[in-house]
């Protein structure tokens, strides 16, 4: 306990953290080149998550796969207003985020398929990929189980006195979990330096979330701790973009924790196992016409006087990719049998001590 006052003491109140490099300050506008890096790291996003979706109809992605398809602005906006030295955090639907973080699409396909190339080599599967060169920590299939290690991340910025948020990916179908409010209060408590996202994409597995979540706004569960939220529209990445550099520079300043709630949606069913019949295809349809996040900047980027060719060169090179990781990842050897205990902790008497019965 008492090192825990000394780390959270470490800083004089009302003094901010060393100056942060390379962030994106909130009234900073996108050049062209910032809106075509997002443009290509969502369709990335999607070319990869309708492969993966492929290959597990195929059988050869086993267990749980959670698709990001139509939520790609969220990761994406945060991504381009990050700074280096930042960490993530996040639930079960995280290849989107593994690859807004940089993390390799080769590596990340091999660990969908239980290969020996895969971020995890092949032991974590879908949920349960890291990299710590890319301050990834997570993939983490309990529900809300992610928001506890997002103030920990953040308590460590904090304590070594960095310039550097925590973002903490969370869903709607999450903020009713008692430790989210836990790590609420101590975010606040502590003033962490922690960025709380709710991906609102309105479907807790097959529950709307107005029968699920009462209150008008998820973005205000935080008022009780004193911890300012805001709603984005999560279907459009420059809102998201606008609005992520605003709550990352309260965070990086010294103010304490934020809630974003982004408003987005899910084109495929909760998983890969899931028919979705709890909505209707026009439901769906509608949004995919209406508020397609990749649709929305390519007529962004066309009144930016870029050519429909380079769109057209953009996506060729984003298929290339998604088709090098597919051949990695069917190429790569399964993982070795003798490593299968490797980085599993055994108790002490020897394997399965106490677990008897």
């Amino acid at each position: 306990m008492a090192e825990t006052v000394k780390a959270t003491r470490k800083r004089k109140p009302g003094r901010p953290p060393k100056a942060a490099s390379g962030a994106t300050a909130a009234n900073d506008l996108p050049t062209q080149d910032d809106l075509v890096a997002m443009y290509r790291d969502m369709l990335l996003i999607r070319r990869f998550e309708e492969k993966a979706g492929q290959l597990y109809g195929m059988g050869q992605i086993g267990g749980f796969c959670h698709l990001y398809i139509g939520q790609e602005a969220v990761v994406v906006g945060l991504q381009s207003v990050s700074k280096p030295g930042d960490t993530v955090v996040t639930s079960y639907r995280d290849h989107g985020h593994m690859l807004a973080c940089g993390m390799d699409a080769d590596g990340v396909m091999a660990e969908l398929t239980g290969r020996e190339g895969g971020y995890s080599r092949g032991k974590g599967g879908s949920m349960h990929m890291f990299s710590r060169e890319k301050n990834f920590f997570g993939g983490h299939g309990i529900v809300g189980a992610q928001v506890p290690i997002g103030c920990g991340l953040a308590f460590s910025h904090k304590y070594r006195d960095e310039a550097n948020v925590c973002l903490t990916y969370l869903g709607d179908g999450a903020v009713n979990q008692g430790q989210v409010y836990e790590s609420f209060n101590m975010a606040a408590l502590w003033d962490l330096p922690v960025l709380f996202v709710i991906e609102n994409n309105q479907y807790g597995m097959g529950t709307a979330v107005t029968r699920a979540a009462a209150g008008r706004s998820l973005a205000e569960r935080g008022a009780a701790y004193g911890i300012p939220g805001r709603q984005v529209d999560g279907m459009d990445v420059l809102a998201v973009r606008k609005a992520g550099a605003e709550a990352l520079e309260h965070c990086r300043t010294g103010k304490g924790p934020y809630i974003l709630e982004m408003k987005t949606y899910r084109y495929r069913g909760h998983s890969m196992s899931d028919p979705a019949k709890y909505r209707t295809r026009e439901e769906v349809d509608a949004m995919r016409k209406q508020h397609d996040p990749i649709d929305q900047l390519r007529e962004v980027l066309h009144k930016q006087n870029v050519t429909e060719d380079r769109l057209k060169d953009i996506d060729a090179d984003v298929k290339a990719i998604v088709l090098r990781a597919t051949e990695f990842a069917q190429t790569s050897p399964e993982p070795d049998p003798s490593e299968l205990f490797t980085d599993i902790l055994i108790p002490v008497g020897g394997r399965g001590a106490g677990m008897e019965g």
